[in-house]
């Protein structure tokens, strides 16, 4: 965490990843981040993976470090409350992450008659209001038709990570603070709303790839294969499987000296009359030719000799290994990266716990923080921001209008 952000509050009302990525983002650039969720939790509360006591490790994960507000979300009295957290007073507060509904008791132009200066964060689905999750605005915009194996052609194959949640949520963080600047500068607040299916097709027309299905066919099927320049997995003679990219001019000729391939490749180049040092294209256009020579080269070394090699001629170069193996193996993503501590959650569990991704080199990076207990600040939380008493606050838990933590 860093205080780069200290002095903003950011109120959250949201479940599963992209806007509570969001949030987090905030938070440990240094903001203060209020989640309400319902009593009981939202959604996501019980979402897989699972600790061994049951409770959510993907919860724990997306709201370390804030504060955890339990509220009766049914109630018009909780609904009430939940309208006064987001609207209280403040100049750094007035900020609100969601994904509720653009018209629900949560719109912002309902929110806004308490404070004109709010400035609301909505991810959301679709634009026009259509639910969709990344898995299936991916699918809608054509990914998995890219995604597998050549001979799986006509197969659509779902990725893995959920690229257009955490994209959302980076590019939500992003768009709030552009509104929060202009909100210093003219007091004006506003609505921002951050599709997932917006996001995802953008991102594809920035890399080109509206413009190339304009001018012909759709991409086709490449599986490890990377596009437009040379890069695929390889097999060591000892059976490992390394991952091999040659974009630039250095790594192709540092690719070429490692393997000991240089008269072969200039063989190969004169008969086509071509450069490939000069320009990656060619390379991933005569692949097909390229390609052999390397894998017969690389299934004669063992990984360890063909790292050595590699590392000493700048190639671009990586293992194939699950995350368990990963962690374990290098200590540059984990034990010995000062990004990571160990903390414990209330899961009852300690692990690995990353702070901020970004390091500003000349601010100091304080812990990271463990994730709150579900409802463990509400008290102290309707004091600060709303002034209640404790009377008045013990009428809202004898109510059940609000939850404080389970004991």
């Amino acid at each position: 965490m860093y205080p780069i952000l200290q002095g903003l509050r950011v109120v959250e009302c949201a479940s599963f990843i992209a806007a509570p990525s969001c949030a987090l983002h905030l938070q440990q650039l240094g903001a203060e981040v209020i989640r309400i969720d319902p009593i009981g939790g939202g959604p996501d509360f019980h979402r897989w993976p699972l600790a061994a006591d049951g409770s959510s490790l993907y919860w724990e994960g997306l709201n370390k470090g804030k504060r955890s507000v339990a509220v009766d979300f049914a109630s018009p009295e909780g609904r009430e409350l939940v309208a006064q957290l987001v609207c209280a007073p403040g100049a750094g507060g007035g900020l609100f992450v969601t994904n509720f509904p653009a018209d629900g008791f949560l719109s912002h132009d309902r929110l806004r008659q308490r404070r004109m200066d709010l400035i609301s964060t909505r991810v959301m689905g679709w634009a026009d209001g259509t639910p969709a999750v990344d898995y299936t605005v991916n699918a809608a915009v054509g990914v998995p038709y890219m995604t597998g194996a050549p001979e799986s052609s006509g197969e659509a194959v779902n990725h893995v990570l959920p690229a257009w949640d955490l994209l959302t949520g980076a590019y939500a963080a992003f768009a709030l603070l552009a509104a929060e600047r202009h909100r210093r500068e003219t007091g004006q607040g506003q609505e921002v709303r951050v599709p997932l299916s917006d996001v995802a097709i953008t991102a594809l027309g920035h890399l080109g790839q509206i413009a190339e299905v304009g001018a012909g066919a759709d991409r086709p099927k490449l599986g490890n294969t990377v596009f437009g320049a040379f890069g695929r997995d390889f097999k060591t003679s000892d059976g490992a499987r390394l991952m091999v990219v040659a974009i630039t001019p250095r790594q192709w000729s540092g690719l070429v000296k490692s393997l000991d391939l240089g008269a072969v490749v200039a063989a190969v180049e004169g008969s086509l009359g071509v450069s490939f040092a000069r320009d990656e294209g060619l390379r991933f256009q005569h692949r097909e030719l390229l390609a052999p020579l390397v894998e017969a080269a690389m299934a004669r070394r063992t990984s360890s000799e063909l790292a050595a090699a590699f590392d000493a001629n700048g190639v671009c170069w990586g293992p194939y290994r699950t995350l368990k193996a990963a962690i374990a193996e290098d200590p540059r993503l984990v034990s010995a990266n000062t990004l990571f501590a160990p903390v414990a959650h209330p899961s009852g569990t300690t692990y690995p716990t990353p702070g901020a991704a970004a390091s500003f080199v000349h601010s100091e990076r304080a812990g990271a923080m463990r994730a709150p207990r579900l409802g463990e600040h509400t008290d102290p939380v309707l004091a600060e921001l709303l002034g209640l008493s404790d009377a008045q606050i013990g009428l809202l838990h004898d109510s059940g209008r609000v939850a404080g933590p389970a004991t």
